[in-house]
Order: structure tokens, then C-alpha cells, then sequence
């Protein structure tokens, strides 16, 4: 059975990994932790901005230092509301169609993002994806110590991630499919027989023309519709 593996964050989503991030920092307990949640993210802004530019997975270490303190047990009462009110409502209108297009064609759907695995449970079963793969905090005591656990999913590390989804599974990359938006997903795309960009930011957009890879838009769900009902 082959894959398609899907960037969330751009390709399927509006948001990115600081909307939900966001969200949880202004929920904190009583508002005047909520705002030295926030103040404190402030800060840290630059160098998140300039991480995010010379390596991904230093970004997301870095932005997810945000949530140390947090219990557990918050994070997934909250979790509900944060995939309601941010992630939902941020759905590309084309979103459920090309992931039910996929499923309908017999393909597993597995999301690749970098984004909290609670929050991407959701978002899978909402689309009807069968799998994620995706970030976890670490948790010590029942509170968030701030840190991921390895692997960190992000930019090359995706492409690593994926060969093993499809190797423990034997399935053939050779057959399976790639969604993403961009460019510091080159490699993920590179692994699978079947790359396609959605979305693309312009780095990504010029490489799929050179190398003839399918592009997706899915701003506008007529758009969408009209391009899926070509792809193979």
C-alpha cells in the first residue's frame, strides 16, 4: 500500500508553529502568568526569527522552551480548544479534499509535521489521515520541561523520518506520495517516487518547474478541485 506524507504547517494549515504556541501562553492559569508567558516569548522573538532561518530544528527547540511549566494534564485539556479555535479555522478549503483523495484512492496518510502530537491526533482524525508523525515534550513530573524529545521533526530530519515510517512498514518510496510547501522540505520530497507542492513559497515553486514536480493550490477550493481531479 503506498503513502502520502503531508506538511501541515502551509500546506494543509494557514498557521504555523506559533499560532497554537500562542494560544497556550495566553491560557496559563491567571492572566498575569499568561502575560509573562507572553512577555518572555517576546523576547526570545529575534532569536527565533534568526534560527528559523539557518536551521529548523533549532527553531522549533527554541520556540518550544515556551511551554516549560506547563502540566500535562493542561496541555490536553487545552488541546481541544487550540486545535478548535487555531488550527481548524485556519484549514485550506482544498485541505480535506486531497487528503480524502488520497485515502479514497487506498493510500495510507501519514502528516509529518513539527508541530505537538496531541494537537496533530487531532488534526489526523479530523481529516481522516491515518498516522502523524510529529513533535513530543518532554515531561518530567508531570510538567513540560521545555524540551523536545528526540528526533526533533523538522527539515531534513523529516526525510530520515519518513524512510523509516515506510520501512518498518514495507512500503516502497518508490510508490509513495509528498506534500509541502517548502523549500526545507526538499528533502522529504526527494525520498518519495511522487513529490507535489501546495502552496509553494517561491524557492519551491521554481524548483518544482524545473523538475516538472505537480503544484497544488489550495487558497481557493474551486482551484483545488480542478487540480486534483488531474493529478494522477
Amino acid at each position: 500500500m503506498p503513502a502520502s506524507f503531508f506538511d501541515v504547517d502551509g500546506t494543509l494549515v494557514k498557521t504555523n508553529l506559533v499560532h497554537p504556541t500562542v494560544f497556550y501562553l495566553a491560557n496559563q492559569p491567571n492572566p498575569l502568568r499568561s502575560l509573562g508567558s507572553l512577555a518572555r516569548a517576546a523576547l526570545g522573538a529575534p532569536r527565533m526569527a534568526l534560527a528559523e532561518l539557518v536551521d529548523r530544528r533549532r527553531f522549533n527547540e527554541l520556540l518550544f522552551t515556551a511551554y516549560e511549566g506547563i502540566s500535562r494534564d493542561r496541555l490536553l485539556i487545552l488541546a481541544d480548544e487550540a486545535f478548535d479555535g487555531v488550527m481548524k479555522r485556519a484549514l485550506y478549503p482544498g485541505a480535506r479534499d486531497l487528503v480524502q483523495r488520497c485515502r479514497s484512492q487506498g493510500h495510507e496518510v501519514v502528516l509529518v509535521s513539527g508541530a505537538l502530537d496531541f494537537l496533530m491526533e487531532r488534526l489526523a482524525r479530523h481529516l481522516g489521515a491515518t498516522g502523524y508523525i510529529a513533535n513530543r515534550l518532554e515531561i518530567k513530573d508531570g510538567y513540560a520541561t521545555g524540551k523536545l524529545l528526540r528526533p526533533v521533526v523538522a527539515g531534513p530530519e523529516k526525510a530520515r523520518l519518513v524512510r523509516e515510517w515506510a520501512r518498518a512498514r514495507g512500503e516502497d518510496l518508490g510508490e509513495c506520495f509528498a506534500y509541502s510547501d517548502s523549500y526545507s522540505d526538499v528533502p522529504m520530497l526527494s525520498v518519495v517516487g511522487h513529490p507535489c507542492v501546495v502552496n509553494p513559497d517561491l524557492r519551491l515553486a521554481t524548483l518544482a518547474r524545473t523538475y516538472g514536480w505537480p503544484v497544488i493550490r489550495l487558497e481557493k477550493k474551486s482551484i483545488a478541485a480542478g487540480i486534483l481531479e488531474r493529478l494522477p
